[in-house]
């Protein structure tokens, strides 16, 4: 490195941004994820021992210390240590690196570590480059994700190293970075008078949602943006921090974790029967950008899973939420989100649709059984083959009802449908009784088999092979 080289890599340095100019060098300066890096812990351990002989896949949110951390074992190890980014190299560069990790182990017996950031960018094929290394010894992996590594990462890479998931920062912990930052004469502004309000430390906090460098990047557009008073004071008020902060960044990316675990929480809290958490799950998933007509899809799902015959207006409004959503659009068009994310929270439940799957289920283990003659089509075949003869309309019969058979000989007496004690069902439970016993008296039936209820486990199952058949996939 010349003079020139080393002037210029202290002025980008100096002209860093806040966040990585406070980045810490050592485990001692780290605020946060003590169940990880604490006193005593495995990852601390290994860090301050110099002995990451596994790889390791740092996964959080943004902000959390993943690439700090990454960043501390480049600063302890006296490994030769290599940083790459997925999102910018491709094969080339992990082969160069990957070469010259083989040769200084061969020359200097010297290990290799190296960090790839957003490892969950590159694809399968990129990843089994990596595996053999791995797996020799000649690379100590370690990957840093936003996303869950089991499911974004080769399962081969997984079993090979060990998951450390890093959690958004607690507020007490944001406070003491940015403290940190205030009090730092090199790195941050602790050579400059600057004032910070109570409660302008605390709207920064809180908006930054767990995300340090969110934190940091606020507090350092808040000093640089304000102009010192006639002392030289930069004083931050609370307008100043709303101005630097105005919008918490909400970590959702549409394909990733954040947007099912999101989604699912939704759900949950309309099937839990509470309507206050559902809109808190509904604000924040269209905050972040999700597409409403995702959203409506979900609570069309959920009208006929989770509430069915108890409410079935449920539907009704599901369906008129959608229809109305696609007349009207954003921003209006969430009230009838939210009336439909209202009325199916309120609504009485019933998970009784699942019964098809019992039918499905029994389809499965016993095969398909033929349709009885009677209930045959008679347009086609009724005089050559007697297709629909013996079949009585059940309109020409007192209340609209006659017991005969429409179940297969071999399931007569077979129960899978069990109405629940709420809402409108409970009226079909009641009738449907009725009906069931007077069928049971005119065919002479005896048996009676009520098929059990699936675990969800099994539905989930079903509805697999059954989207599989479905699609035409095996």
């Amino acid at each position: 490195m010349d003079l020139f080289d080393h002037a210029h890599q202290k002025r980008m340095a100096k002209e860093a941004p806040l966040a990585a100019r406070m980045r810490p060098r050592v485990l001692e300066e780290f605020v946060g994820q003590e169940d990880i890096v604490g006193e005593g812990r495995l990852l601390r351990r290994a860090i301050e021992a110099d002995r990451l002989f596994s790889s390791i896949i740092l996964w959080g949110p943004p902000g959390t210390g993943k690439t700090t951390l990454a960043m501390i074992i480049a600063n302890t190890t006296e490994s030769h240590f290599e940083t790459i980014s997925a999102v910018l190299a491709g094969k080339p560069e992990l082969r160069r690196v990957i070469k010259e990790a083989e040769e200084r182990r061969k020359l200097y017996t010297k290990r290799t570590i190296l960090f790839v950031d957003e490892v969950h960018r590159w694809n399968k094929a990129q990843q089994d480059a990596l595996l053999p290394h791995v797996e020799n010894g000649t690379i100590t992996l370690i990957g840093a994700t936003t996303e869950n590594p089991y499911f974004e990462v080769i399962s081969a890479l997984v079993s090979r190293s060990r998951i450390f998931q890093l959690r958004p920062l607690e507020d007490s912990e944001v406070e003491q970075i940015i403290k940190n930052a205030l009090q730092e004469e090199e790195r941050g502004y602790g050579g400059r008078s600057v004032r910070i309000d109570e409660d302008a430390l605390a709207h920064l906090v809180r908006i930054a949602g767990g995300d340090a460098r969110n934190a940091l990047n606020a507090l350092e557009l808040a000093v640089e943006s304000t102009p010192a008073d006639s002392q030289g004071v930069v004083h931050i008020s609370l307008e100043v921090a709303q101005e630097s902060i105005q919008r918490r960044a909400v970590l959702y990316d549409k394909d990733g974790d954040a947007h099912y675990d999101t989604i699912s929480a939704f759900i949950k809290s309309i099937r839990g029967s509470d309507p206050d958490a559902a809109l808190y799950w509904l604000a924040k998933m269209l905050y972040a950008g999700e597409d409403p007509r995702f959203i409506l899809r979900r609570l069309l799902i959920l009208a006929s899973e989770d509430i069915g015959l108890a409410d079935p207006i449920g539907l009704v409004v599901a369906a008129a939420a959608a229809q109305s959503f696609e007349f009207v659009g954003l921003p209006e068009g969430v009230y009838p989100i939210v009336e439909a994310t209202l009325y199916l929270a309120t609504a009485p439940k019933s998970n009784t649709s699942g019964s098809y799957f019992k039918a499905y289920k029994l389809l499965e283990e016993r095969g398909i059984v033929e349709v009885p003659r009677h209930l045959q089509d008679s347009h086609r075949d009724a005089a050559a083959l007697g297709h629909g003869e013996g079949y009585e309309y059940p309109h020409e019969h007192p209340d609209h009802h006659i017991g005969q058979q429409y179940l297969p000989t071999a399931l007569l007496g077979t129960s899978f449908y069990h109405p629940s004690d709420q809402g409108y069902e409970e009226q079909v439970r009641d009738r449907l009784a009725r009906w069931r016993k007077a069928q049971r008296e005119a065919l002479g039936i005896d048996k009676s088999e009520d098929l059990p209820d699936l675990t969800q486990g099994e539905i989930d199952a079903l509805k697999q092979r059954h989207t599989r058949r479905g699609s035409g996939k095996t």
